[in-house]
């Protein structure tokens, strides 16, 4: 804890950094104001009221997370300008025939895996442009396939550790590497994928219907021709492939998930621009550059500092602490209430700042559970809580917020309680079958 007089005003820190966290979660909430505005405004009052110094701040910045999700954007912004990503989705409908309920089903596949090895909110950029225009084509309704593509999503981006957001902070803070997150998370993410099959077949079946003459518009299309740079295809998806390896192996020698994926996009930007002159190579860097979502990193920075002025006073121990007497310090009664509190939460508020709120009080109940091992399905318990909780609202995850935003400007705008109606009993329903497969997998 940190000492009274270090604060502005002589103010109470644990009552200050309380009163602050609630005020910025609820502004959040709202929507009404800019959240990467409100995360910066946050940390700057955290910085301003004494409650940590700025080097305390600066030190509070997770770099690995920004690094990984910088290079990560680089490298999808490069490779996305060869049109393979185009070509896969074209291709998958052609092969389902451009039958509606086939496509969706293809589509949610393929964005379920594109989430677990890019990142799902990157993936929802790249596949639901395509899914609105295939809509348009076949005359059906865009709501099952936006909302099964914000159901694939989160579904698939649990799976890996750059797959969802809260896995990046989880793995940073944590030292989990990324085959630890693909085969503790991997396996019920897809039990829970090929699940949600016969779901999106009961729920949409009827109501996507298209006439032969409507198909006939989406097997014209030449999926080849989407492919614009052959050499670039060739070279972004070799360094793809490098970087995931790079992921996989490189917990061997201590090398953090964000340096593989910097050095991977300074990589792939020379190597998609060596050839070229001067103005070329700096047209290249420029244009991956504006494709970095920057609101983004500012406001996990922004986010950061104010769960670190929270952790310095001295909340998130007692919560902890409330949360191990509640349980009883058991692991398994743990693991549980932390899944389902972080589901329950995540659905109501974005689950990113929930989890960034969270890592600080799980790691301090480590003592309590008996070490480090015994606090490893906690860690599992909230990934899965808060990447699959994201599927309960509209503004659970930032990968819905982000189909919100790409139908809304489509001119499909999506209700808030028409999907909450749609998505809190599938996710309701996969929190059980997570649950389940705590159980089974370490308290058995």
């Amino acid at each position: 804890m940190i000492p009274h007089n270090s604060v502005i005003f002589g103010l109470d820190p644990l009552w200050l950094s309380t009163v602050l966290l609630i005020i910025s979660y609820v502004v959040l909430l709202s929507e009404r104001y800019n959240r990467t505005v409100i995360a910066l405004l946050g940390a700057g009052l955290v910085i301003i009221t004494g409650l940590i110094s700025q080097n305390q701040a600066i030190a509070a910045i997770d770099f690995n997370t920004i690094a990984l999700l910088t290079g990560m954007m680089i490298i999808v912004a490069v490779t996305r300008t060869s049109g393979v990503f185009e070509f896969v989705a074209i291709w998958s409908a052609k092969k389902v025939k451009a039958d509606p309920m086939g496509i969706l089903i293809v589509l949610s596949i393929v964005t379920a895996v594109f989430s677990a090895f890019l990142d799902n909110l990157t993936t929802v950029l790249l596949v639901v442009p395509i899914a609105l225009l295939i809509v348009e084509k076949l005359k059906v309704s865009p709501y099952p396939f936006l909302f099964s593509q914000i159901i694939a999503s989160n579904i698939g981006g649990t799976a890996t550790l750059i797959g969802d957001p809260p896995n990046i902070l989880i793995g940073s803070a944590t030292g989990l590497t990324f085959m630890q997150f693909l085969t503790n998370l991997g396996p019920v993410s897809v039990v829970l994928m090929i699940l949600m099959v016969p779901i999106f077949k009961y729920l949409w079946a009827d109501e996507l219907v298209a006439t032969e003459q409507d198909k006939e518009s989406i097997m014209r299309f030449r999926e080849a021709e989407s492919i614009t740079d052959k050499r670039l295809l060739i070279i972004s998806l070799s360094i793809l492939l490098m970087v995931i390896i790079g992921f996989i192996v490189g917990e061997q020698y201590h090398i953090p998930p964000g340096t593989i994926a910097m050095f991977g996009a300074a990589v792939m930007v020379l190597a998609a621009s060596y050839h070229l002159n001067s103005e070329g190579q700096a047209e290249v860097l420029h244009h991956a550059l504006l494709e970095v979502e920057w609101a983004a990193l500012l406001f996990f920075i922004g986010l950061f500092i104010i769960v670190a002025g929270v952790e310095h006073a001295g909340l998130l121990n007692i919560l902890g602490e409330a949360l191990i007497e509640f349980t009883g310090g058991d692991p398994a009664k743990t693991a549980y209430a932390t899944l389902w509190l972080s589901a329950l939460v995540s659905a109501a508020v974005d689950n990113i700042p929930f989890v960034a709120t969270m890592i600080p009080m799980v790691e301090s109940m480590e003592a309590s559970l008996g070490g480090a091992e015994a606090l490893e399905p906690v860690w599992w318990s909230l990934a899965l809580g808060a990447c699959l909780g994201g599927n309960g609202s509209l503004v659970g995850a930032a990968a819905n917020v982000m189909v919100s935003g790409l139908s809304e400007r489509a001119g499909y705008p999506i209700s808030f309680f028409k999907f909450l109606k749609f998505a809190m009993p599938i996710m309701l329903m996969t929190i059980v079958i997570a649950n389940i497969y705590i159980y089974l997998r370490y308290f058995m």
